[in-house]
C-alpha cells in the first residue's frame, strides 16, 4: 500500500490481528479476482449481492451494496434484485437484506 492510499476496510478491521486475511482480501480478492476482465465490476457486484443474500450474510451487504452503487448498479436495481431473490433464496433472507439496503441507502443520502 502506498502512502497516498487509505487503508482498506479489511486493514482497518483486522490490521495486525489477521494480516494474512487482510493480504488475501486486498491483493487476491479485490486485487486479482475483482479485476478480471471477463466480468464487469457492475455484474460482479450483482452476483456478490445475490450470493451474500442467499447465504444470509447481511453484515457483508453493508459494504457490498455501497460498492455495487459505486460500480454503477442503481438503488432501484438493487431493490429489484433483492425482491426477485426473495422467491429463490427465501423471504426472511430477502427481508433482512432489504432492511440493510434501506439503512445503507438512507445513510448515503
Amino acid at each position: 500500500m502506498s502512502n497516498d492510499q487509505q487503508p482498506s476496510g479489511a486493514r482497518k478491521m483486522f490490521g495486525d490481528f489477521a494480516p494474512a486475511l487482510v493480504h488475501y482480501t486486498d491483493e487476491l480478492l479485490f486485487g486479482q479476482v475483482w479485476e478480471r476482465p471477463e466480468l464487469p465490476a457492475r455484474d460482479r457486484s450483482l452476483v456478490t449481492v445475490a450470493a451474500l443474500l442467499t447465504a444470509g450474510n447481511s453484515e457483508q451487504l453493508v459494504f457490498h451494496l455501497g460498492y455495487a452503487k459505486q460500480n454503477g448498479v442503481t438503488e432501484a436495481e438493487l431493490v429489484e434484485a433483492i425482491t426477485h431473490l426473495a422467491f429463490y433464496a427465501g423471504w426472511p433472507k430477502a427481508m433482512s437484506a432489504m432492511t440493510v439496503a434501506k439503512q445503507v441507502f438512507a445513510s448515503a443520502g
